[in-house]
């Protein structure tokens, strides 16, 4: 997309900025952890806590994917889930490469018979027979 100018305006928010629907469910998450977070005690059984993690994933991804991981990850607390060290995921990128930056796939893969799934190597020993079989 072009201005009057004749400039390229960029689709998104810039990398640093969230969008302002983003901007607002930052405020709300924050608006928790000053408020309603100190009377709840510290109960959370991950680390970062869920509020940490959706601020991080606001801020990362943004209002759409942000609040889904958000949501997801709320899902995952209960007492049945070890819990345990759950970082946001990194930001996809797209698939541009970057300057400077070699490539993870020089050469496409090539079309094998096992419709999609990867190999996994020779087996490691002969398979057993079964009595009676």
């Amino acid at each position: 997309m072009r201005s009057r100018h004749g400039d390229q305006i960029p689709a998104q928010h810039p990398a640093g900025a969230p969008g302002p629907v983003a901007a607002v469910l930052i405020l709300l998450v924050r608006a928790y952890r000053r408020f309603l977070s100190p009377l709840l005690g510290q109960q959370c059984r991950f680390h970062p806590s869920c509020s940490a993690y959706g601020l991080e994933a606001l801020q990362t991804h943004g209002a759409l994917r942000g609040a889904w991981l958000t949501v997801r990850r709320i899902g995952r607390c209960h007492p049945f889930h070890p819990g345990g060290y759950d970082p946001v995921p990194p930001r996809k990128t797209s698939g541009t490469p970057v300057p400077g930056e070699a490539s993870l796939r020089e050469s496409p893969p090539a079309a094998s018979s096992n419709s999609g799934r990867e190999e996994s190597g020779p087996a490691l020993a002969e398979p057993k027979e079964l009595p009676g079989a």
